[in-house]
């Protein structure tokens, strides 16, 4: 299994990236809601990357982040 992490662009959010997951190599990007086991409330702050609180925990867990494709 591999631990990927990736900020791409959110659907019907204009310019906003939102943190994308991947377990396999070969599967296409998933948002990080999408990963129930992994995900952890969002900050409460106005403009907050929507994911970063996510990120910092799998960061921690040892997931790699894939530079935006």
């Amino acid at each position: 299994m591999v631990k990927q992490m990736c900020w791409l662009s959110g659907q019907g959010i204009e310019n906003a990236k939102i943190l994308h997951l991947r377990t396999e190599p070969n599967r296409p990007w998933q948002p990080y809601t999408d990963f129930t086991e992994c995900v952890v409330p969002d900050y409460q702050i106005p403009g907050a990357s929507k994911g970063y609180a996510t990120y910092q925990k799998l960061k921690a867990e040892g997931w790699n982040l894939v530079p935006n494709l």
